[in-house]
């Protein structure tokens, strides 16, 4: 399937399922929430990586209007739907402030590995507890897919934006395992080191090397 749809690119990557939360100020942002709000149209935010428009987004939906300012101004809610491909930038729509695309929608296959997603959220939790962080994913933990726990394993952008390539679910498990398996061991020798750093300047109870030990 193939359509136009307003874009608003930014220089983040949304993935299917996502609530994410945005404050609208410029005026070509401002009409163009405000008409799909009222006429409860979609939009797509593409990526800006690098400070290049790539060709994948995602098809998000505005679920709320928290607040509008004096100014116009808005603070909303969105929620990600599906992964578009541009296919045509439509700079200037007629009447409109805003720029648009022309898109379709990849096949997304979402059946992946429950085992092997079991080991995914098991480094991430590990992650956590070496950051000494706390996330609440408000799903159970069997029912995370790679998309609830894709912006909380330390991905870079770019490395977000290729997860989001990824058209099936098992690939996008298998990329979070091998960044996991790259990353952790780096984190265990910082925390080793932490430790470290903490006993110096500590008194420290040590049996002195006898000399004649062997005698």
């Amino acid at each position: 399937m193939t359509n136009f749809i307003p874009i608003f690119p930014l220089s983040i990557v949304v993935f299917p399922g996502e609530k994410v939360h945005l404050h609208i100020f410029e005026p070509r942002y401002k009409q163009l929430i405000t008409e799909c709000f009222e006429g409860k149209k979609s939009f797509g935010i593409p990526s800006v990586v690098n400070n290049r428009l790539q060709e994948l987004g995602t098809l998000v939906q505005v679920s709320d209007i928290v607040q509008t300012y004096e100014n116009g101004e808005m603070d909303i809610k969105t929620e990600g739907l599906r992964i578009f491909r541009i296919l045509e930038v439509i700079k200037q729509v007629p009447d409109k402030l805003y720029s648009g695309a022309i898109v379709n929608y990849p096949e997304n296959d979402d059946a992946g590995s429950r085992d092997l997603m079991q080991k995914v959220v098991s480094g991430v939790k590990q992650m956590h507890r070496l950051l000494n962080i706390s996330k609440d994913f408000k799903k159970p933990e069997e029912e995370l897919k790679t998309y609830d726990v894709g912006h909380h394993a330390g991905l870079s952008l770019e490395e977000e934006y290729e997860l989001l390539g990824l058209m099936k679910e098992l690939q996008r498990q298998e990329y979070m395992k091998r960044h996991l398996q790259k990353v952790l061991p780096m984190l265990l020798e910082m925390e080793q080191l932490k430790e470290k750093v903490k006993l110096n300047g500590h008194f420290r109870n040590l049996s002195a090397f006898d000399f004649d030990i062997d005698k």
